[in-house]
């Protein structure tokens, strides 16, 4: 095996930057037509990254030299998400953040993840509003693209449900990758403007509409608004619920019923799971709110729904502070951080499908130990799962769990109680945005956190967008022995 060409990797790097410095034009022209001098620093944040881009794509320009390996892939897939969140957080390093608190703002941003050092959002300029909701906005797709394109690679249980689901065992719903980025970035276009559309008929302004779709398709969180989607109206909230869950399920299905298959959403196992699991603990949380809290059943159910959904589908949105619901409340916001969505989709957390999966695991484990001599098949939506999928999902569920535990521990020693040490390593991990506790529940934000937590939650951050192996792989001497 020989040594990895660093050639493609800088190239496509360098491309990128140059786009995200393009980007950045947009938030410029935001405050320039509200008048707002801030327009001056996205516009040198995009000269700075545009020229470090530029000269990277061309000093790497290589006609002959830019079909990548799998090993090249893997390394540009963090090599991209790590400059990107470095160039992005220029702009918040402009408007008055120091460099540790604009890099974790920056990365929560583009991986979706919520979790804010912000305050007085409410009178922040229009520009930085609109900045971080776009970056979820990008974050979100770009997921979806790696998430179909890459882990197959990884073997973590991420496409690999369209391989169990599908006779066809090339996993091509459409012919070409090209194709396929195609038709999942007009979904994502189509959803926002949705979505947006309908904010704006819930009573939102145009502005707060156009950032609550971006972030709400993206299941990213962010919000205008410090009291989050408690400033807007019952009927806001209940959209949200909707966008929130159609961010969570699988883009390639969504394909499948436009190219003919209107009943594959139904069909999905994945999506009827996560339905059908969102409805039963949205109702019994707020039979439980209307017996311990007394709240009326209907607005329980609003309150109940909304924070489940968000929680769960790593959006991160609060309508109220569900600490105050007391520790039954506390426990099972905690828990729903694990889950998130489904594989293929703008959300974080250990996904549906994994979970599912170990059910057919542990069914099969116990029908083999009550009958020792029985030959026990591992099937999942009527198909035989690959011999290497329970492997790939047992190890992803550790290092899981082990990462949370990891982050948690090095949170405790630096001060943070258990339960802030622990909700921000869940939260990051998973990419969900608010903690639990009074500094980093949905009342609070990260800004009292050392700067040092701070870098230890970004990289949790981001290795929790990337699947985790994505980046431990790149630790292993395998790798780059050549």
């Amino acid at each position: 095996m020989s040594a990895i060409s660093l050639i493609p990797v800088l190239s496509v790097t360098g491309l990128l930057l140059s786009g995200l410095a393009m980007v950045m034009l947009v938030p410029a022209a935001v405050d320039v037509l509200a008048g707002d001098p801030n327009w001056q620093v996205f516009a040198a944040s995009a000269v700075i990254t545009g020229t470090i881009g530029s000269l990277l794509a061309i000093a790497m320009h290589r006609p002959n030299a830019m079909r990548m390996t799998v090993r090249q892939a893997f390394l540009t897939t963090a090599v991209v998400w790590i400059a990107m969140s470095a160039s992005s957080a220029l702009p918040f390093v402009g408007v008055g953040l120091d460099y540790d608190d604009a890099v974790f703002e920056a990365v929560s941003g583009l991986t979706t993840t919520g979790s804010t050092v912000i305050t007085g959002l409410d009178g922040l300029a229009p520009g930085v509003l609109f900045w971080r909701s776009l970056l979820q906005w990008i974050g979100g797709v770009g997921i979806v693209v790696m998430a179909i394109i890459m882990l197959p690679f990884l073997r973590v249980g991420g496409m690999q449900l369209f391989r169990t689901e599908s006779s066809d065992q090339s996993e091509k719903i459409v012919p070409r990758p090209l194709e396929l980025v195609g038709h999942i970035a007009a979904i994502y276009v189509g959803f926002s403007i949705a979505c947006m559309v309908g904010y704006a008929l819930a009573g939102m302004s145009l502005f707060d509409a156009l950032n609550h779709a971006m972030t709400t398709i993206s299941t990213g969180g962010y919000s205008t608004r410090d009291v989050s989607f408690g400033y807007f109206t019952p009927a806001a909230q209940w959209l949200a619920v909707v966008f929130m869950l159609a961010g969570a399920l699988p883009f390639v299905v969504y394909i499948k019923a436009i190219k003919g298959e209107p009943l594959a959403l139904w069909r999905d196992v994945q999506v009827r799971a996560i339905i059908g699991f969102l409805t039963a603990v949205s109702f019994v949380t707020a039979i439980w709110l209307s017996l311990s809290q007394e709240i009326p059943f209907l607005e329980g159910l609003r309150l109940a729904a909304f924070n489940v959904v968000s929680i769960t589908t790593t959006t991160g949105y609060a309508s109220t502070n569900y600490v105050e619901w007391g520790a039954p409340a506390i426990g099972l916001f905690l828990l729903l951080t694990f889950i998130g969505g489904c594989t293929g989709s703008t959300a974080g957390g250990i996904k549906v499908y994994r979970f599912q999966v170990l059910g057919v695991i542990i069914r099969g484990h116990v029908q083999s130990l009550a009958r020792p001599s029985r030959v026990v098949t591992l099937k999942y939506a009527g198909h035989r799962l690959p011999n290497d999928v329970p492997v790939s999902v047992l190890a992803f569920l550790a290092v899981y769990i082990g990462t949370v535990a990891t982050v948690t521990l090095i949170l405790t020693m630096m001060g943070l109680d258990l339960v802030t040490a622990l909700s921000s390593a869940a939260q990051a991990v998973a990419n969900v945005g608010p903690g639990l506790g009074e500094i980093v529940g949905p009342a609070g934000n990260f800004a009292e956190l050392p700067d040092a937590a701070k870098w230890v939650l970004s990289v949790s951050m981001l290795m929790g967008r990337l699947e985790l192996f994505t980046i431990l792989l790149l630790f292993a001497p395998e790798f780059w022995r050549g």
